[in-house]
């Protein structure tokens, strides 16, 4: 059993930065796959950016290269998320998951969750 939280959401303006973080804990060492998802009010969760746990690569989805950042700290079982630049159209809650599969851009590839963390971006 994984469980993850979510922490260092909330209200900023247009063109700050935020820095989320997830922390795990249980038996994660067979989820290789650690990633960022955003759920929109009455949409699905999309996918934000991804890392793996033991080998060099990071992906980001198209609308976040350039201003989203996320690394990992191994050692205290914690992937972060900088935001910078953040825009309104990055607003939604933000979701850590990790999974066993290759795949990093679609939610069937996760299997732990956590629950969320709010990021609101006004204009």
């Amino acid at each position: 059993q994984v469980q993850l939280v979510e922490s260092g959401g909330g209200l900023v303006q247009a063109g700050y930065s935020l820095r989320l973080s997830c922390t795990s804990s249980g038996r994660t060492d067979g989820f290789p796959t650690m990633g960022w998802f955003r759920q929109d009010p009455g949409k699905g969760r999309q996918f934000v950016a991804a890392i793996r746990r033991n080998t060099p690569g990071t992906f980001y989805a198209d609308s976040v290269k350039g201003r989203f950042t996320i690394s990992k700290d191994n050692a205290k079982n914690t992937f972060d998320l900088q935001m910078n630049s953040l825009e309104p159209e990055d607003t939604g809650v933000y979701l850590c998951a990790v999974g066993r599969l290759a795949g990093v851009a679609e939610t069937s590839y996760y299997d732990y969750w956590g629950r969320g963390t709010q990021v609101t971006v006004s204009s």
